[in-house]
């Protein structure tokens, strides 16, 4: 009678070990959570973008777990062209209506851009300003070296319609793709004066001296921004849209200067 008692006994002991010892456990009882899915949100952005969607990326990537902002930056035309040949990107932020235009047109653009921040134009001179550079007509002087960006390009644009309203026709030793080759020509010493927006000279830190002039309101500049069409991260980049056009962008973008939409 005592040996099926003991095999019973036996039996249990073993179920018992089984069920403690298990690796799995039942949601809600303090198993590890699965770690989140690695994603790429890829945004193309104009290079005056530079310092505010840096301060972003930060934010986001907070937000959302698992996720790594790619930022492309460049000249918005040149962006734009990459967009239209078929580069990958989810997010298109332009530093001018044009640009945004030529992806839209070629129906890219999964909405209709939304313009989230203007900007104008300002003089870089060196700190200092030796050249004792006052108005945007002293660029034309002889003696002073002066870098623009390349019509093509958002800024260059802006440059163009400032020299129309003025009658004053620019002689640059060179034209940029973006604003920071500009910003960069002057802070290296490569050039007296550069035309780049009022948020460059700001990111500057002192590396270069900023001259207002007011002919430049006449050629402000509007920054649009939208998901790119069949996005491979389209929720993602609803998400980044929304955080550039919300109130913590609003700030980011005034910390650098930008004004509003």
């Amino acid at each position: 009678m005592k040996r099926p008692v003991a095999v019973g006994v036996a039996g249990l002991a073993v179920v018992l070990a089984a069920a403690c010892s298990s690796p799995s456990q039942a949601p809600g009882t303090g198993g590890s959570a699965a770690a989140p899915e690695a994603r790429t949100l890829t945004v193309f952005a104009a290079a005056s973008l530079t310092e505010s969607f840096d301060a972003l990326e930060k934010q986001f990537e907070t937000d959302n777990p698992g996720v790594d902002v790619s930022l492309n930056y460049g000249g918005s035309s040149d962006l734009a062209q990459q967009i239209v040949n078929g580069a990958p990107a989810d997010v298109f932020a332009a530093a001018s209506d044009p640009t945004m235009k030529t992806v839209s047109d070629a129906g890219l653009t999964a909405a209709a851009p939304t313009v989230f921040a203007t900007n104008v134009l300002q003089i870089a001179t060196a700190p200092g300003n030796p050249k004792g550079v006052a108005a945007f007509a002293d660029l034309a002087k002889p003696d002073v070296k002066t870098v623009v960006c390349a019509p093509q390009v958002p800024c260059g644009a802006a440059t163009t319609k400032v020299e129309q309203s003025t009658g004053v026709q620019l002689q640059p030793v060179s034209e940029e793709s973006d604003v920071k080759s500009v910003l960069s020509k002057v802070s290296t010493g490569n050039a007296d004066a550069g035309l780049v927006y009022v948020t460059d000279v700001n990111a500057a830190k002192g590396q270069v001296q900023g001259v207002s002039f007011p002919e430049a309101a006449a050629a402000k500049t509007d920054y649009p921004i939208t998901v790119v069409k069949d996005a491979p991260q389209a929720e993602l980049a609803q998400r980044w849209v929304d955080l550039v056009t919300g109130e913590t962008g609003t700030k980011a973008l005034e910390a650098q200067g930008f004004g509003a939409p």
